[in-house]
């Protein structure tokens, strides 16, 4: 990973927003930054270098993993530690401007960060600088999710092979956690969500000790974490033969996913491709039973910019990695989602891990 060149760009963004340094405390942003992966740390950015805050737990895989920043290990909190050092008495006593991060900061923190650097510096909420960066990625990073995205794939197989009346939603969901973690994952990238029969229209149904039924939707969402980045792919299957209306509901939600996949280019904003499927379900009367957002970018975390959603006004690039996953679900009956990875290059889009889609029927 290019952890200098991030910081590099970091600090030329700091510049244009007139900080002089940003207080990074929100954990994936601090290992896109230098790579430490830990769960405390702040990081301090500023043009006179970068210093990384922790614990004594983490002193031997700081050294490890932390690249572009000097370490210190303290016995307080880092995010305190850090507004001490930039507390420190200087030659210049021009305040500082010190960015932080509205989004990952508690009102009780920032006052106390405050308190410390009275006098010293003054604390302004920065921009997402980070964020912005991470919508786009590298190769090393789309590198890294495509091989999650492959790994994720194969657990479709092993539900396939569960999925049975009578068995326990729980179960299936074990089965495919248990292949994740052999496979070499380190995790899921969230709860598995796999929701039968009526269960099936709820939007993020987590896996329940609920039998599945004899006929019915069986949601099936999943992801992996693999080398600190995550994956994400929904399939839906059918257990028992579909009614018409089954078949109807799912050919639906499926052309929905591939109008918004064609959609998928340069230049194109996320509330374009958001509205690429709604049009599809729209013209099939099913617009209100779409309830959630077409998709989402993904890498460190499962959930990134952009939100491709009504609204939207970002501007699609190469490089950004999003989920196209549309849906619909009928309260009290059934519901659909089929969810894919796509990669914005220069010309549209590839699919990561593209499968069969037709209807599968248990």
């Amino acid at each position: 990973m290019h952890y200098l060149g991030r910081l590099r760009r970091l600090r030329s963004g700091l510049e244009k927003q007139k900080l002089d340094s940003l207080l990074v405390t929100h954990l994936p942003n601090v290992q896109y930054l230098c790579g430490f992966s830990g769960s405390a740390a702040a990081l301090i950015v500023s043009d006179r270098g970068s210093i990384l805050f922790t614990d004594g737990r983490y002193r031997t895989q700081a050294k490890e993993e932390v690249e572009g920043a000097r370490i210190v290990i303290t016995p307080k909190s880092p995010a305190m530690a850090a507004a001490e050092s930039l507390a420190a008495p200087r030659r210049s006593s021009t305040l500082l401007s010190v960015g932080i991060e509205p989004e990952s900061i508690t009102a009780g923190m920032r006052n106390r960060l405050a308190s410390v650097l009275k006098g010293r510096a003054r604390l302004r909420f920065a921009p997402p600088l980070v964020e912005r960066a991470r919508m786009v990625k590298d190769a090393a990073e789309i590198l890294r999710i495509r091989r999650a995205v492959e790994l994720g794939a194969s657990l479709f197989r092993i539900a396939s092979q569960r999925i049975r009346p009578g068995v326990r939603e729980v179960e299936v969901a074990a089965a495919m956690e248990y292949e994740a973690r052999c496979g070499g994952a380190e995790g899921m990238s969230f709860p598995t969500i796999l929701a039968s029969g009526t269960r099936s229209a709820i939007v993020h149904g987590r896996a329940s000790t609920a039998r599945i039924p004899r006929r019915g939707f069986v949601v099936c969402d999943f992801g992996v974490i693999l080398a600190d980045y995550c994956s994400d792919r929904t399939r839906t299957v059918h257990v028992g033969r579909p009614s018409l209306d089954a078949r109807q509901l799912y050919e639906a939600v499926l052309e929905a996913q591939q109008a918004a996949i064609a959609a998928v280019r340069p230049g194109a904003t996320a509330a374009e491709v958001d509205g690429a499927a709604r049009r599809v379900l729209r013209r099939r009367k099913l617009a209100r039973y779409f309830t959630h957002s077409t998709g989402h970018g993904l890498g460190l975390e499962i959930h990134e910019a952009p939100r491709l959603a009504a609204g939207q006004t970002q501007t699609l690039e190469p490089g950004m990695v999003i989920t196209i996953e549309p849906g619909a679900y009928v309260p009290g009956k059934w519901g659909v989602r089929i969810e894919d990875v796509v990669v914005v290059t220069s010309s549209g889009c590839e699919v990561l891990k593209p499968t069969d889609k037709e209807l599968v029927v248990i």
